[in-house]
């Protein structure tokens, strides 16, 4: 086994990695921009190196610098979290020939799956069904023009070499497919270097639902049942749950069939995840597979009682998967809403500045994954992200009304939040009802801008903590005398 990991990553997913290394006796070793030598993921973990620098590409992205900082202080392998390195191939294969174990898929596979075109070939041969579509030559209008009217309008222009809906364009009759064509390979060229885009039949009121998978060195592959990750705010998912409920037995057979025909067919290593939409006929189709731990992990190992990290940290490792596909039983339900420091009232910007307060729900069945603390400085530089509020019930609705009870007690002040507009989502009719699409926040936007509750006794406790000073009773006096919330936060009401 492993004696010391470096994590190539900073925040939640950071600390979530190091809790895990640490209860297995492995030692922790964290990196960190300038911006971040203050971060909990740097006081969480057991060494921690400077990346010296700020922007992503001079630290988190800088494979050289990551692998000298590994090579030198005696790490055996780099865990890379989600996002910056997590599916970069090169990076993988670097890793292997400086010696180093890449805890993720085999370089190869990534290579593979991070072209939308191949990905969706290699799925065909394996018999997992793909939505209909072309990938001829793009920037030949009559060719484009034949297949798109082939394939029936609406259709949906993506990217080969994205994600994210960068490159992503809506086609809805014949006369807006040459505008849309030039600009979706200009959004393409800019965002990935790549420029080329493929056509696919656009299915509307689709649910989007992944199956985890996971794969050993020993030729043993399983899948962890679905999530559904359906409510999504510019193709971003912001609330995750499993199990999804859209599907009936008999469809959570087939699709997690497809799921395991994908991960044999690609000889998987580690952890992954097959993504499919799902038609409201109840058809499904192969989206993509993203080759690394997601960041809706957490529902999974709820409902399953396991440690997705772990089972990764072993695989790599050269261990069996520690589990069999027959020993894998759904339990109860989990939802996970991502908090990011944003303003829902000015189209999702993201909101900068210190958290004068960061006060997390505690409860039976209630999970907290936080990448920062009270005083956290939020910059522009990162992923707004602040934490993952994650909860565990009997049933969906014990499920859905522990979510919205840990929404109300969440407290932040010093940057605005997304919390008060998930407690509208969680608590709306339709959420409730499980009428889940991909588009449901703009079916809703007009109900889920209505005024939420926060709790008063809960906001005014967390504000009278965060303005007190130290050593001083939290009463409205000291509050008052320090300037109260009022003066230190964004947008702070109590009503």
């Amino acid at each position: 086994m492993f004696k010391k990991v470096l994590i190539a990553n900073r925040g939640e997913i950071a600390v979530r990695v190091s809790q895990t290394l640490q209860e297995m006796g492995i030692a922790a070793l964290a990196v960190y921009s300038d911006a971040d030598r203050k971060a909990l993921h740097v006081m969480r973990a057991d060494e921690a190196v400077p990346l010296a620098g700020t922007a992503p590409a001079e630290t988190y992205l800088n494979q050289a610098k990551l692998i000298g900082i590994a090579r030198k202080a005696g790490a055996d392998a780099v865990h890379p979290g989600y996002g910056f390195l997590s599916e970069n191939a090169s990076f993988a294969r670097a890793c292997r020939e400086a010696g180093l174990v890449f805890i993720g898929p085999q370089p190869e596979v990534i290579e593979a799956m991070g072209d939308k075109i191949r990905a969706k070939a290699l799925m065909t041969e394996a018999g997992v069904p793909v939505v209909p579509g072309w990938k001829g030559d793009t920037t030949d209008a009559a060719a484009l023009t034949k297949a798109a009217a082939k394939i029936g309008y609406p259709v949906l222009l993506k990217a080969a070499a994205g994600g994210g809906g960068k490159g992503m364009r809506i086609v809805r009759n014949e006369a807006g497919l040459a505008e849309a064509q030039a600009a979706a390979a200009r959004e393409a060229e800019k965002a990935f270097g790549d420029a080329r885009i493929f056509v696919e039949k656009y299915i509307d009121r689709p649910r989007h639902v992944e199956f985890q998978i996971f794969g050993d060195k020993h030729g043993n592959c399983v899948q962890l049942f679905e999530r559904e990750c359906s409510i999504q705010r510019r193709y971003q998912k912001i609330i995750e749950e499993s199990p999804s409920p859209a599907l009936t037995p008999a469809l959570r057979t087939a699709m997690g069939k497809a799921a395991l025909a994908a991960a044999r067919a690609l000889n998987y290593e580690g952890a992954g995840t097959v993504e499919f939409m799902l038609a409201p006929d109840g058809k499904f189709y192969f989206l993509e597979v993203n080759t690394r731990l997601q960041v809706e992990h957490p529902v999974t190992e709820l409902v399953l009682g396991l440690d997705l990290v772990r089972a990764q940290i072993l695989v790599a490792a050269g261990e069996p998967l520690p589990f069999a596909q027959e020993e894998l039983r759904q339990r109860g339900h989990a939802i996970e809403c991502r908090l990011y420091a944003e303003d829902p009232a000015r189209s999702f910007l993201p909101s900068t500045g210190r958290l004068v307060q960061f006060s997390t729900p505690r409860g039976a069945h209630v999970r907290v994954d936080v990448g920062v603390r009270r005083g956290s400085e939020v910059s522009v530089h990162y992923d707004p992200m602040l934490a993952k509020l994650v909860v565990w019930g009997e049933d969906r609705e014990q499920a859905r009304q522990r979510m919205a009870w840990a929404l109300r007690r969440f407290a932040v002040l010093g940057v605005s939040t997304n919390i008060e507009f998930l407690g509208r989502v969680v608590e709306h009719p339709a959420f409730a009802a499980g009428e889940l699409h991909t588009h449901f926040l703009d079916e809703h936007a007009i109900d889920l801008k209505a005024p939420a509750r926060l709790e008063a006794a809960v906001a005014i406790a967390a504000g009278l903590a965060a303005a007190a000073p130290a050593g001083e009773p939290k009463t409205l006096a000291t509050a008052a005398a320090a300037g109260g919330p009022w003066k230190s936060g964004q947008r702070w009401r109590n009503s």
